[in-house]
């Protein structure tokens, strides 16, 4: 692995003397804002020149105004836009080598040697031939008299570094390129709309998605809208597909549902090549059927809109990893494309991205198509794989003769019925029988326990809230009860969905192994919880959906002062003792401050706050955004944060202060809390399977080891199980949190970007990597 040069610690030195220019190329996506924002802020703090170019590669090409240099508050208020505020376009002058010696010139004379792409791999190709290029281009203005020799010397090599904003997905060697996640949420909130419409008219619905290459964005709609078909381009159906499309709607409708979804990706093809397109399939349906069919074609609205909380962040940690990279490069450090990976940032080589991206469509036009898969990355497979067995495998007929109960333990989060529907379809998939406990441990208990079929799980993917109800108890005074239904209801394994309460619940049971032997059976925690403070895992079901509202909420809080004169907001978030929301909302919404119980503070520090907030207001600044975790302190609560903002800001500025609350627990879940959901319900099911297998002796099940108590985490860059006693070391009990949290190392961004000139620590650095040809190792299992 090339490794870059460490510049530890002394970032805000790095770019002094240099100058750096960020474009925007190619289609628009939304959080191409939040990078060039965070480049320019980071930019400047390293003491580096930042320029926008307007216009992409053609107000490159153009020069003049169209390149202007950046100003810190020149990117404020940019964060919650959609699109790309400094403009795109298609370039076809660059393409030209007239065209580039015109770019090379126009950089040059601004003395400009640091290039940020931003777009898809079109536009970060022609950066890279930009680059290839450099040296004798500069011979040939020198020559022609464009530059002098002395310029040519003082801009001698060309830096590149790419961002991928595209909505499509469609860029290998990056789990989520920018845009990604708006464009599903556009997409979800279409579905469900159009979802409560055939329901009332018993309709079939067929939606095309973008995507001419790539079958992301409907892949992952189709798993997160429980959809009876998807067409992508990566995996044509078989031969006899009309005839099983057909048989699966019929058997969906005499199920008792009242619609159908089908999902087409814009580019979908059968195995010979040949399109099929939304109007193919409505006339099958219709011609087959009978049944009523509309087709719905998403077209431009999926670029549209503001970004999501995840989009934001993304463009804005991917934007200071870009900056890094610029001032770190060297002549011999290749072009890279800055990109992320499960929850870490990582730089690629660009052309080896590049190529692999151009090996999926080779291997498509080839026919090709489990290569194409394959290259597509294991994230990518394990969408399909899970797609494949909850749309197209009917449960067995014969059984397991394993019963399997799942109940939701804690209090709701968005995302926790999707991981229900999962675990119940998969455990039939698995000929098990499901049973559904209703209200948490209590109702383990008190035997509020019943026999849960396919068909009554079948809405329940975009569901807020619990549908099987949920509690806070803990199992502990209820023992004997419980070992009383496990041996009644002849329960083989417990799938426990929740939050903290979930995780010391299992830990109990565990406790409880020595004295009842009912309890010695295998047991999966799924951590869903929105305050995102379960030991195991970055990150838990239904953290994604609140953040969404605080950063949503925190923009309309902000807009509502539209017009007025200065002013200040402090919002208090939920989360315990847990400041991920706080943090995450923070760098999602642009906050000046964000006060958290992970990360002391006293007076002086609220001081040094207050006063860099003032001194900001008295330039061009008009809105104050400060977050304040409900437990981050005991005594200074948001009352007195708010007090004292009032009184040291008089006569510069005033506040208000809003306490979201409950809503932060509600609202339908986000594609992310549905797709992690299904998948983590999935992972669940299949590993008790093979675990109730192995702690079968003579037809009994005793399960007492250490791993077969376990929760199902997202760590850095895969799903893994975790046995709890392990976890325990991890966690301080008294606090509800775990003892060390990976986003705690964001915190110095999210400083950086509200104008402190705090040490940036680089030593955490995202080396170069490799991509590996055989299904790019780089990609998260989630």
């Amino acid at each position: 692995m090339a490794q870059s040069p460490s510049g530890h610690g002394h970032a805000e030195n790095l770019g002094i003397g240099k100058a750096i220019a960020v474009l925007t190329s190619g289609g628009d996506a939304q959080g191409m804002n939040a990078a060039v924002r965070a480049v320019v802020r980071v930019g400047i703090y390293t003491g580096a020149k930042v320029y926008f170019v307007h216009e992409g590669y053609q107000g490159l090409v153009d020069g003049g105004d169209n390149i202007k240099e950046a100003t810190w508050e020149s990117v404020s208020m940019m964060l919650q836009l959609g699109g790309t505020v400094i403009g795109s376009a298609r370039c076809q002058d660059f393409r030209t080598r007239e065209g580039r010696l015109k770019a090379a010139r126009n950089l040059v004379k601004r003395g400009i040697t640091n290039l940020c792409v931003i777009g898809g791999d079109g536009s970060l190709t022609g950066a890279d031939t930009f680059r290839a290029e450099w040296s004798s281009l500069l011979d040939e203005l020198v020559k022609g008299g464009g530059i002098t020799v002395e310029e040519a010397k003082k801009s001698s090599y060309l830096n590149i570094v790419g961002m991928v904003g595209s909505i499509d997905n469609d860029f290998c060697g990056t789990d989520m390129t920018i845009g990604t996640d708006s464009a599903l949420h556009r997409i979800i909130e279409i579905v469900d709309a159009i979802t409560t419409t055939a329901q009332s008219h018993q309709r079939t619905f067929v939606l095309e998605v973008m995507g001419r290459h790539c079958g992301y964005l409907a892949l992952i709609t189709a798993l997160a809208c429980g959809a009876d078909w998807v067409f992508i381009p990566e995996a044509p159906p078989e031969d006899d597909w009309e005839d099983h499309l057909c048989r699966r709607l019929t058997e969906t409708r005499l199920g008792g549902s009242r619609l159908n979804i089908i999902i087409v990706a814009e580019g979908a093809i059968d195995k010979y090549g040949k399109a099929i397109t939304a109007d193919d399939i409505k006339t099958l349906v219709v011609k087959r059927l009978g049944y009523d069919t509309r087709v719905t074609i998403l077209g431009h609205v999926q670029r549209g809109g503001t970004p999501s909380a995840f989009d934001r962040i993304l463009g804005s940690r991917m934007g200071v990893e870009a900056v890094m990279a610029l001032l770190e490069g060297t002549p011999e450090t290749p072009a890279c494309v800055v990109s992320l990976s499960g929850n870490q940032a990582v730089r690629l080589p660009l052309m080896e991205c590049v190529q692999v991206t151009k090996d999926v469509t080779t291997a498509m036009n080839e026919g090709r198509f489990e290569d194409a898969l394959k290259l597509r990355g294991r994230s990518f497979q394990n969408n399909w794989n899970v797609y494949k067995l909850l749309a197209h495998i009917r449960p067995p007929s014969t059984k397991s003769g394993y019963t399997l109960a799942v109940l939701n333990v804690g209090a709701p989060a968005a995302g926790m019925n999707a991981a229900v529907r999962s675990t119940v379809r998969i455990g039939l998939i698995h000929g098990h029988r499901m049973l559904a406990v209703h209200d948490g441990f209590e109702g383990l208990a008190e035997g509020k326990i019943e026999e849960i079929s396919w068909e009554r799980v079948g809405s329940w993917t975009g569901l807020g809230g619990s549908k099987l109800g949920t509690k806070r108890t803990l199992p502990k005074k209820y023992f004997e009860e419980i070992s009383i239904n496990i041996s009644h209801f002849g329960i083989h394994g417990l799938i426990i969905i929740g939050g903290f309460e979930a995780f010391t619940g299992s830990l109990e049971l565990m406790e409880g192994r020595a004295k009842f032997e009912e309890l010695c059976i295998p047991l999966c925690v799924i951590p869903a919880t929105v305050s995102n403070n379960v030991p195991g895992s970055d990150f838990s079901i239904g953290a994604d959906t609140a953040l969404n509202t605080i950063t949503t909420t925190c923009d309309r809080i902000k807009q509502s002062a539209a017009g007025t004169k200065r002013r200040v907001f402090i919002i208090e978030t939920m989360g315990g003792f847990c400041g991920y929301l706080a943090t995450m909302a923070g760098l999602a919404g642009g906050a000046d401050a964000v006060y958290i119980y992970e990360e002391r503070f006293n007076i002086r520090d609220l001081q040094v706050n207050v006063e860099h907030l003032t001194e900001k207001m008295k330039t061009t600044v008009k809105r104050g955004l400060v977050l304040r975790n409900e437990r981050c302190n005991e005594n200074y609560t948001t009352d007195f944060i708010y007090n004292l903002y009032s009184e040291e800001g008089k006569g510069i500025f005033d506040c208000r202060k809003n306490v979201l609350g409950h809503m932060q627990q509600g609202g339908t879940p986000t594609p992310f809390d549905r797709n992690f959901g299904t998948k983590m319900g999935a992972k669940a099911v299949a590993w008790i399977t093979g675990k109730i297998k192995e702690c079968t002796r003579h037809g009994r099940i005793f399960a007492n080891t250490k791993d077969s108590a376990c929760l199902l985490g997202m760590r850095k860059r895969s799903l893994v199980f975790q046995p709890l006693t392990e976890l325990k070391e991890e966690t301080d009990f008294e606090h509800r949190i775990p003892k060390e949290q990976w986003w705690l190392k964001l915190r110095p961004i999210l400083k950086i970007l509200a104008k402190y000139n705090i040490e940036l620590d680089t030593s955490e650095k995202a080396h170069l990597e490799h991509i590996t040809r055989k299904g790019i190792a780089l990609e998260s299992s989630i």
